[in-house]
C-alpha cells in the first residue's frame, strides 16, 4: 500500500481529501500544521501533498526542503489559494511534481496522485507485500517465511488484482471480465469457485464477501 503525507490547514479540506485518498486505496498521514509534519519529517512515504500557505510560521516551501534533504527523489504536490505562475515557478524549482490552484476538485488531485504514483512507483513494483506475503510479480509466486505457496495462473492473476486493488469492490461480473476476459460466457460461481482456492492456499487473506455483489481484499 502507498503512503500519502497530506499537510492542509484547512481541516474540513484535510478530512475531505483524506477520504477520497483513502477510497482509492492509499494510506493516509495527514497535518493542519506545518510543525509538525517538520517534526515528522522521514516518515515512510511515497508522495507528500503541500499546501503552501500554512497557518504557523512554516510554508509548503519550508516542508518541501526538509523532505529533499534526506530524499531529493520525493514526489511532491503543491497546493495553494494562490494562482500565481511564481508560485508555480519557484515549486517546480524546489522539485516538486505537480501544483493545484485552490479551490481544485478532490477527485482531479486523486488523478494526479494516481499518475505520479504510477510514473514514479510502476517500473519499482516486481515485488508486492501483504501481511507476510511476498508477491513477485516477474515471476509470478508468491511466498511467505521463504516458503512457495503454488498458485494457478487464475489464482495468481486474482490475487494480483485484488492485491493491487485493495479496498475496491469488486462485483462478480468485473472479476469474469478482469480474470477470464469479456468473451467469458459461463456461470459467475467459477468466481465463488476461485475465491474460495485462494483464500484456502493464503488464510492472511483479508477477502471480504460483499452479499449479493462480490467481493474486496482490506
Amino acid at each position: 500500500m502507498f503512503t500519502i503525507v497530506l499537510v492542509e490547514d484547512e481541516l474540513d479540506l484535510n478530512n475531505l481529501i483524506k477520504t477520497y485518498l483513502e477510497k482509492e486505496g492509499y494510506k493516509v498521514i495527514s497535518f493542519t500544521k506545518g510543525a509538525d509534519a517538520i517534526e515528522n519529517i522521514d516518515i515512510k512515504a511515497h508522495l507528500w501533498i503541500l499546501d503552501i500557505m500554512l497557518s504557523d510560521d512554516i510554508s509548503g516551501y519550508d516542508i518541501i526542503k526538509k523532505i529533499h534533504e534526506t530524499n531529493d527523489m520525493m514526489p511532491v504536490i503543491f497546493t495553494s489559494a494562490r494562482d500565481k505562475d511564481l508560485d508555480k515557478i519557484i515549486g517546480l524549482e524546489l522539485g516538486s511534481d505537480d501544483y493545484l490552484t485552490k479551490p481544485y476538485s478532490p477527485k482531479e488531485l486523486v488523478l494526479r496522485v494516481n499518475k505520479i504514483i504510477k510514473r514514479v512507483y510502476d517500473k519499482k513494483l516486481t515485488k508486492l507485500e501483504y501481511n507476510d506475503y511476498i508477491i513477485d510479480v516477474d515471476k509470478r509466486t508468491v511466498s511467505i517465511n521463504d516458503k512457495e505457496i503454488v498458485l494457478t495462473t487464475l489464482e495468481f492473476d486474482l490475487l494480483y488484482m485484488f492485491v493491487t486493488n485493495k479496498n475496491k469492490s469488486f462485483s462478480r461480473d468485473d472479476i469474469l471480465t478482469n480474470i477470464w476476459g469479456e468473451d467469458y460466457f459461463g456461470n459467475d460461481r467459477v468466481v465463488d469457485d476461485l475465491v474460495r482456492r485462494l483464500r484456502k492456499k493464503m488464510p492472511k487473506l483479508s477477502i471480504n464477501t460483499i452479499y449479493g455483489f462480490g467481493y474486496r481484499l482490506v
